[in-house]
């Protein structure tokens, strides 16, 4: 029985050099994540942006609308801003979030069948026991920004538009939207429906990094049609400046008459990307074009030696 106690203790002396050995061999042949951090801060200097500097001699545009943001995406810097944690009213720009919602859980080729859909504002014009493909009333949505093909999209989830509209909430929680909330799909005016131009800039970054949404909000023209092709809806891009101005990828237009005129705009130009939220404005197409033009004339986009040079 003396020899149980020295047992024990030489079971553990070889249990704790195994685990020493299989610890030490999984980080030299796995990723670590302390170990990959330290390797990005060594070469965080080569791969470092480049910032958009303001030149001194800048005159800052003035713009009318209520809240705007406008964001260098590659770096996070703000290039220009007025109220933009102010919580206003999104209209359709919700239609950002509505539609990262169906994308999370439909099929694109999915078929939902259009049922009793009364809607106020903007509508493709959807006929109850029209079948439809899920990309087409995407497309519906964003381009056209139907009002109908929100509740359409809304109804065929499980549980229905109640639980979407959930599904909405949870997708802005999830994205760090903290001061957005929503109580329909399409954008109209509600209790608790609100957003700030912040967020919008945020949740349209990671939006138009989906191809397919991407893609869908940059189209001009688009004809979609139901399943049996009996049925045929045009649908011409609401946001102006897509074809008219350089650069414009996109996002979302918004309106109704008390949250007046609301646009995400996402340019491309020169390769620098940037976007661009304006809210409650009494010229949303005119004074995002006069920014776009303001920025690229007024910033250049400059290497920096480290993260901490001013």
């Amino acid at each position: 029985m003396k020899f149980l106690p020295f047992l024990r203790k030489r079971l553990l002396y070889v249990s704790m050099l195994a685990f020493v050995f299989v610890a030490s061999t999984a980080f030299a042949f796995t990723e670590n994540p302390i170990q990959s951090r330290l390797l990005n801060l060594l070469n965080l200097k080569n791969n470092l942006p480049e910032i958009p500097i303001l030149k001194e001699t800048s005159n800052y545009p003035v713009i009318s609308a209520q809240a705007v943001l406008a964001v260098d995406v590659a770096s996070g810097v703000t290039l220009y801003e007025k109220d933009a944690e102010k919580k206003l009213l999104p209209a359709s720009t919700t239609k950002i979030v509505t539609a990262l919602v169906a994308l999370d859980y439909y099929p694109l080729d999915l078929i939902l069948t259009v049922g009793k859909v009364k809607v106020d504002g903007q509508k493709m014009n959807l006929i109850k026991g029209e079948q439809m493909k899920v990309e087409d009333l995407l497309y519906g949505l964003l381009v056209y920004s139907a009002n109908d093909a929100a509740e359409v999209l809304a109804d065929g989830y499980p549980g229905g538009r109640p639980a979407f509209i959930e599904a909405m909430n949870n997708k802005a929680k999830e994205l760090n939207l903290l001061k957005t909330s929503f109580s329909n799909p399409s954008g109209l005016d509600g209790y608790g429906h609100q957003t700030t131009a912040k967020d919008l800039v945020l949740v349209s970054e990671i939006a138009m990094q989906n191809p397919v949404f991407s893609k869908i909000v940059g189209t001009k023209q688009k004809t979609v049609a139901s399943l049996d092709g009996k049925t045929i809806h045009k649908l011409t891009n609401i946001n102006e400046l897509i074809g008219k101005v350089e650069g414009v990828m996109g996002v979302k237009t918004g309106w109704t008459e008390n949250a007046r005129e609301n646009l995400v705009t996402y340019i491309v130009r020169n390769n620098r990307k940037v976007m661009i939220a304006v809210l409650g404005s009494q010229d949303r197409f005119g004074e995002t074009t006069e920014l776009i033009n303001w920025i690229f004339a007024n910033y250049e986009w400059q290497k920096v030696d480290s993260p901490h040079s001013p």
